[in-house]
C-alpha cells in the first residue's frame, strides 16, 4: 500500500494493483530520488532527482564506459548499474559499460588498460571515459591518473565525478566532506577541477567537467553526504538528447581553439565557458560574487555546502548593510587569476580564504596553509606587482574536514569579517534564510522501525502537487540506539536551496520517544511549533516517566503544541503492525497538511478498507496534550542527563544491520594460557598495558588524598591528586580523566565462594571496551576488572537469565520482569532498579535455580566501563600531576545494606602510592583562544573541578606576562561551613586579581534558598558587560537541574542589553543558540 494521489508521478507512480506486494515500502538507497530507482528516460524537464542521480546520468549518457569505485553503502553508481541491467542506451546508441571496481592499490589501471589496449576501437577515441569515485579513492587512483596525464594527448577525454566524502574513524562524525584529496590531485597533476553549489546546477557542472576533459583531465567535485543525496525538484533537467546536443554544440564552437598551442588552459576554459553559457542560456562564471555592492572584506570559498550557505548568508547580511561579500570558486583549475581579480571591488581591504585542511591538528599548525589560500595569495601578489594599487591583506581561516557548516556558524564568521575594529559583530536576531511560505518538518526515528520510511513516502505524496516544491533529505547515526535516522522535509512554492539541517521546524515528529533522551529535538523546533510524539500505550499518568522535567519545561517555555500518537489505540495496527507507518503518515497529514488529508482520502488509491479503518482509528490514536502552566516552573531532577546534540553525527548511508554474534567465552586451564605466553608467534599473543582497553592508558600513583568536607558530614567530597611519573601523560584544560576502576576485593571473593567458582580458572572473555576482542584472564581477574557483577541489571538480563532457570516459577518471574509482561512486573522492575538498587549478583543469589556457567555470566552481564571525571588542574601549573574533585556515592537500601558507587568507592579507598590505570578523554570545556576574552563559570558541587583548572591556567597566563580578561565564578552548594570547596583558593585568587567576581550561593544557610541563578541575576549588569559586550564565554558544569534557570538569566541579559539605547529587542533563546554554535555557551552537565 502506498499513499499516493491519482495524479502521482515518479518512482512509485505505477501499481500492479496488488496491495500486499507494495505494503513494504523500503527505500533502496539515499542516493536515489525518494530512495527508489528511476528510469533513465524519466530524467527530463521538471523532475524530482538527487544530485548523485544526475551525476550518473551525465556520465552514463556521454561515456563509453564507467569505471566506478564506490564503497558498498555509498551507492555512487547504483542508478548507472540499474540502467545497464535494464539495457538503457546512451547518447551513442549503445549500452554503457559499468565496471564496479574495488578501491585498492592499482585502482584506475583497468581504465588505462581499456583505453590503450591493442584491440581498442580507435573510432571511439573522442568519446569520454568517466571514473565515478569518492574522495577516499583518489589516493589509490593517483598513480594511474599520473600516467594518464603524461599520455593525455593520445587518450580519450577522461573525467572524474567525485563525491567529496570519506570515512574518518578518528572524528566524532565519522563521515566527513573531503575536498583536500581533490585539491592535491588537481594541483600536483594539473587536472581541471569544477564544483557544484547545489542540485540545481550539478547536471550542468557534470557536463562542464566532461567538456573540460577535452582540454585536460578533469574532475567534478560535489558534496557526497547531504546535498548530493537530497531529493528535490530540478526544473530544467536535460534528457539524453539534450545532453548529447549541448555536448556536441559546445565542442563544435571551440573545435578550432582546443588544439591551439597559443591559447593557455585558462584561455581555452574561457572559450569553453562562453560557448557553454551561450548554448544553455546560463551565466556561469569561474568565480561568482554574492553580498554587499561595496564590501570592505570578502571571503573566498570552495565546496557545495560552503558555497551555498555562505552565498545566502552574505546576501542576507548585505540587506542589513554589512559590508562583506563571498567569492565562490566554481572552477578551481585552471585558476583564472585575471577573472578572479576583476571580481574584487575596489573597496575590498581584506580577503579571507575559507580553506579546508585534513584535520584539527592541521588547523592548529601554523606551518600548514590551505591549497586555496596559496592560489589567492599568488593572484593578489600578481596584481600588486602589475599595478600601483594598494594590495588587500589576505588571511587563511582553516577548517577541518569534519566541520559542519551551519547558518549560525557562517553568519558569525561573516559578521566578524564585516565588522570594523572595536565594533561589536552582534545583530539583533539570527538570520532566517527560509522564506515565510516554506514549511519545514523534521522526523526522528530508529532505522529498524516500520515507521522509518514514512517521511520519504510523505515527501513523494506531497510531490504530486505540481505547484509545490518538496525537498527531502535523510541522515543516519548508527552509533546511537542501534541506528537513528533523521529526515528533513521542506515544502515551498519556491525552489528550495537549503544545504543545512532544519533549525526552525513547524512540526517535529519523534517516532520513538527514547530519542528525546539522546537528542535535543526541541532545539530544532520553532517557537509555538508542534511536537508529535509516537508513544504506544500512552497514559496521562505516565507523562513524568515518558518526558523528563527538562523536556516538559522546554515544551512549556516555548509554547509547543504537544500531540501523542498511540499506535496501540488502533485496532488495525494491532492486527497488522506493519500498518503503523501509514497511521503515522495520516497523522502527519491531518496536523501539517489538513487540506491534503481532507480532500485526499477520496483520491488515495491502493488503500481500500485498510485506509478507511486507519483514518477512523486516528480519532482515538491521536491525542492532544494540554500543557499545564506548572511545567514552566518545575525544577529539573538531579543526575538526569540533558540531551545536548540537536543533530545527528552522520556516520552511515544505510541502516544498521544487527547481527546477533555471540562472542565465544570458554573456561580453560592454566596450560592454555601458558602456551600463549611461550609460543607468542603461533598464538598471536601480544603484551600490553591493560590490553582489555580500547584507549591509550597510563599507570599513575596516588600523590595526595584530602577530604574537603568535615568527617562528620553526610557527604564525603575529596580532592585526589595523581603523580604522572614517567608516563608522559598529557592533558589539556577542561579534559576528563578516565578511571579504570576495580570491583571491591572482599565482595569479589565472597561472590566466588558462594557461587562455587575456581578463582584461578582461566576464562576467555571480551575485553572491557571492545566486545569483539577476546583475552585470557583468571576468573578472579575477570570479576575484578572486566565483569560488572555488582552493577545494576537491565531488563534484558532478567530475560536472558530466565533461560537458565530450572524452577518454573522463577523462570516465569524472570521472564515477566525482563519483558514487562504485565503492569505488576513493570512496577516491580522499577522498584528493584530505583528503590532496592539490586545488582547482578543479587539477582543470581535471589533465583538459585538460574545458575549459568561463568562463561555464560560473562556473556549476559554488562562489562565494566571506565568512569570519567573532569580534571581539576592545569598541567602548565602542575606539569607532573593531575587532580580530581570527587564526591563518594553511597546510600543504604531498604534492606539496610550499604551501597556504593563503584568508581568513587574505589578512588576513596586508594592509599597514598597506590597505582591506578587512567586515560584522558577530550571535552567541550575549553578556554577561549584569546587570554583577554572574559570567562563566566557556574559550578555546583564537584562541577567546580574544571573551573579550578581554568583559574589556574589564567593565573599562569598572567604570570607569563599575558593580559587576561575578566574571570567570573559562580559556585553553589548546600552549606558554606561544610561544602565551601576550594574556598581558600578562590579567595586567594580573588585577592590576587585573577577572579574578578566571586558569586557564592549556599542554598541552605538561610531561610530563603539561594541558588547560583540568583547570584547571577544580582550581577546581571556585570554579565552583560563581560559576556555580551566583551564577547566572553559562559560555562556551566554540574547537575542538570539549574540549566533552564541559568539559561533564563543569560537570555534576560541578552534581551536587556539589546534594548539599551532604543535598540530592537532580541530573542534571547535564539541568541543563546547562536552563542552555543560559536562555542560561547558550553554545558557539561550530568
Amino acid at each position: 500500500m502506498h499513499l499516493q494521489t491519482s495524479e502521482g508521478t515518479g518512482p512509485q507512480a505505477s501499481s500492479n494493483g496488488d496491495d500486499r506486494e507494495t505494503l513494504q515500502y523500503k527505500p533502496q538507497s539515499t542516493s536515489l530520488p525518494f530512495g527508489q530507482n528511476i528510469a533513465l528516460s524519466s530524467l527530463s524537464g521538471p523532475t524530482y532527482v538527487t544530485a548523485q542521480t544526475l551525476v550518473q546520468q551525465v556520465a552514463y549518457t556521454l561515456s563509453d564506459k564507467l569505471f566506478t569505485y564506490s564503497p558498498d553503502t555509498f551507492d555512487l553508481d547504483i542508478a548507472a548499474k540499474a540502467w545497464q541491467a535494464e539495457g538503457e542506451q546512451n547518447a551513442h546508441g549503445e549500452i554503457t559499460g559499468v565496471q564496479s571496481m574495488q578501491t585498492r592499490l592499482g585502482a584506475g589501471n583497468i581504465a588505462l588498460g581499456y583505453m590503450f589496449s591493442p584491440d581498442y576501437d580507435l573510432s571511439k577515441r573522442h568519446i569520454p571515459q568517466t571514473i565515478i569515485a569518492s574522495s577516499a579513492s583518489l589516493q589509490h587512483l593517483r598513480p594511474a591518473l599520473d600516467q594518464l596525464s603524461l599520455l593525455y594527448d593520445v587518450a580519450n577525454p577522461t573525467v572524474l565525478q567525485v563525491a567529496a566524502v570519506d570515512y574518518a574513524a578518528a572524528t566524532k562524525s565519522g563521515l566527513v566532506t573531503d575536498y583536500c584529496g581533490a585539491f592535491a590531485l588537481a594541483e600536483d597533476l594539473g587536472m581541471g577541477m569544477v564544483s557544484s553549489r547545489s542540485a540545481f546546477e550539478v547536471q550542468h557542472m557534470s557536463l562542464l567537467a566532461t567538456l573540460l576533459a577535452s582540454v585536460l583531465p578533469s574532475m567534478h567535485v560535489y558534496d557526497g553526504i547531504t546535498v548530493g543525496r537530497e531529493t528535490t525538484r530540478v526544473i530544467d533537467v536535460l534528457d539524453i538528447a539534450g545532453l548529447k546536443r549541448t555536448y556536441a554544440a559546445v565542442l563544435d564552437v571551440v573545435k578550432d581553439d582546443l588544439p591551439s598551442k597559443r591559447l593557455t588552459s585558462e584561455g581555452k576554459l574561457a572559450k569553453l565557458m562562453l560557448a557553454f553559457n551561450a548554448d544553455l542560456g546560463t551565466e556561469y562564471k569561474c568565480f561568482e560574487y554574492h553580498g554587499h555592492a561595496d564590501p570592505t572584506a570578502v571571503m573566498v570559498v570552495f565546496g557545495t555546502v560552503e558555497a551555498s550557505v555562505s552565498a545566502q548568508v552574505a546576501e542576507a547580511l548585505a540587506e542589513q548593510g554589512v559590508a562583506v561579500g563571498v567569492v565562490n570558486v566554481r572552477v578551481y583549475r585552471p585558476f583564472a587569476e585575471e577573472e578572479f581579480l576583476e571580481l574584487l571591488a575596489p573597496s575590498v581591504q581584506q580577503i579571507t580564504v575559507l580553506g579546508q585542511v585534513k584535520d584539527q591538528s592541521s588547523v592548529m599548525d601554523g606551518s600548514v596553509t590551505s591549497s586555496l589560500y596559496a592560489d589567492v595569495v599568488a593572484a593578489v601578489t600578481f596584481q600588486s606587482l602589475s599595478s600601483s594599487g594598494k594590495e588587500p591583506k589576505v588571511y587563511d581561516i582553516k577548517y577541518a574536514r569534519e566541520t559542519v557548516w551551519t547558518v549560525a556558524k557562517m553568519e558569525a564568521l561573516l559578521r566578524q569579517l564585516g565588522s570594523k575594529p572595536g565594533e561589536s559583530a552582534e545583530q539583533p536576531s539570527a538570520l532566517q534564510l527560509t522564506s515565510s511560505d516554506t514549511k519545514q518538518y523534521s522526523f526522528w526515528d530508529i532505522g529498524a522501525n516500520e515507521t522509518a520510511s514514512a517521511p520519504l513516502m510523505l515527501a513523494q505524496l506531497l510531490s504530486d502537487n505540481s505547484s509545490l516544491n518538496v525537498a527531502a533529505r535523510s541522515g543516519r547515526d548508527n552509533l546511537v540506539q542501534g541506528g537513528v535516522v533523521r529526515t528533513d522535509l521542506r515544502c515551498s512554492p519556491r525552489s528550495i536551496e537549503s544545504a543545512y539541517s532544519i533549525r526552525e521546524a513547524d512540526l517535529a515528529v519523534v517516532a520513538d520517544q527514547k530519542l528525546m533522551k539522546d537528542y535535543s529535538v526541541l532545539a530544532g523546533l520553532k517557537h509555538e511549533g508542534t511536537l508529535l510524539l509516537v508513544s504506544p500505550n500512552w497514559k496521562e499518568e505516565d507523562v513524568e516517566k515518558n518526558l523528563t522535567t527538562h523536556v516538559r519545561k522546554t515544551i512549556a517555555a516555548r509554547k509547543v503544541n504537544l500531540l501523542i500518537l498511540d499506535p496501540a489505540a488502533s485496532a488495525k495496527v494491532a492486527e497488522q503492525p506493519d500498518l503503523e507507518s501509514f497511521l503515522l503518515q495520516l497523522a502527519f497529514l491531518k496536523i501539517a497538511q489538513p487540506s491534503v488529508y481532507e480532500t485526499g482520502l477520496q483520491k488515495l488509491k491502493a488503500g481500500g478498507d485498510e485506509l478507511d479503518s486507519l483514518a477512523k482509528d486516528l480519532d482515538t490514536a491521536l491525542k492532544k496534550i494540554d500543557v499545564p502552566e506548572s511545567w514552566r516552573t518545575i525544577e529539573p531532577e538531579e543526575n538526569i542527563a540533558v540531551a545536548q546534540s540537536d543533530d545527528l553525527n552522520y556516520n552511515s548511508f544505510s541502516d544498521f544491520q544487527l547481527e546477533e554474534l555471540e562472542a565465544p567465552t570458554y573456561l580453560r586451564s592454566w596450560a592454555v594460557a601458558a602456551k600463549g605466553l611461550v609460543f607468542k608467534e603461533v598464538y598471536g599473543t601480544a603484551t600490553a598495558l591493560r590490553p582489555d582497553l580500547g584507549v591509550k592508558t597510563a599507570v599513575v600513583t596516588v600523590k595526595e588524598h584530602r577530604r574537603l568536607t568535615p568527617p562528620d558530614y553526610d557527604r564525603n567530597i575529596f580532592h585526589i591528586e595523581f603523580d604522572l611519573g614517567t608516563t608522559g601523560l598529557k592533558y589539556e584544560i577542561g579534559e576528563a580523566l578516565g578511571i579504570h576502576a576495580e570491583n571491591d576485593k572482599s565482595e569479589v571473593e565472597e561472590f566466588i565462594k558462594w557461587y562455587g567458582l575456581d578463582a584461578n580458572e582461566i576464562v576467555e572473555v571480551p575485553t572491557r571496551d571492545d566486545s569483539s576482542m577476546l583475552e585470557n584472564r583468571t576468573v578472579y581477574q575477570a570479576l575484578m576488572q572486566n565483569v560488572d557483577i555488582f552493577g545494576r541489571p537491565p531488563k534484558r538480563f532478567y530475560e536472558a537469565l530466565s533461560e537458565y532457570a530450572s524452577d518454573e516459577k522463577e523462570k516465569m518471574d524472570l521472564l515477566l520482569l525482563g519483558t514487562g509482561g504485565n503492569q505488576e512486573s513493570v512496577v516491580e522492575f522499577k522498584r528493584r532498579a530505583e528503590v532496592d538498587t539490586v545488582t547482578f549478583a543479587d539477582i543470581l543469589l535471589e533465583y538459585p535455580s538460574a545458575h549459568p556457567s561463568f562463561h555464560d555470566i560473562v556473556r549476559i552481564v554488562n562489562p565494566m566501563k571506565r568512569r570519567e571525571y573532569s580534571v581539576a588542574s592545569s598541567q602548565k601549573v602542575t606539569p607532573n600531576s593531575i587532580s580530581l574533585l570527587i564526591v563518594t556515592v553511597n546510600w543504604v537500601d531498604p534492606k539496610g545494606r550499604d551501597r556504593f558507587g563503584q568508581a568513587t568507592r574505589y578512588l576513596n579507598a586508594l592509599p597514598l602510592g597506590a597505582s591506578v590505570t587512567v586515560s584522558v578523554k577530550p571535552s567541550v570545556m575549553k578556554l577561549p583562544t584569546k587570554s583577554t576574552a572574559p570567562i563566566i563559570m557556574a559550578g555546583l558541587g564537584t562541577g567546580l573541578a574544571p573551573f579550578r583548572a581554568f583559574v589556574q591556567e589564567r593565573a599562569w597566563q598572567r604570570d607569563q606576562g599575558m593580559p587576561i580578561g575578566d574571570v567570573f565564578l559562580y559556585m553553589g552548594s548546600r552549606h558554606q561551613r561544610e561544602e565551601y570547596l576550594y574556598g581558600e583558593e578562590w579567595e586567594a585568587y580573588q585577592d590576587a586579581g585573577i577572579i574578578t567576581l566571586l558569586g557564592r550561593a549556599f542554598s541552605r544557610d538561610q531561610k530563603q534558598k539561594i541558588y547560583i541563578q540568583d547570584r547571577m541575576r544580582e550581577s546581571l549588569s556585570e554579565i552583560r558587560r563581560a559576556y555580551l559586550r566583551g564577547e566572553g564565554s559562559f560555562y556551566l558544569c554540574g547537575p542538570t537541574w539549574p540549566v533552564p534557570d541559568v539559561t533564563s538569566v543569560l537570555e534576560e541579559a541578552v534581551e536587556v542589553e539589546s534594548t539599551i539605547g532604543g535598540g530592537k529587542k532580541k530573542d534571547g533563546m535564539k541568541e543563546i543558540e547562536r552563542l552555543k554554535e560559536e562555542g560561547r555557551y558550553v554545558l557539561e552537565v550530568y
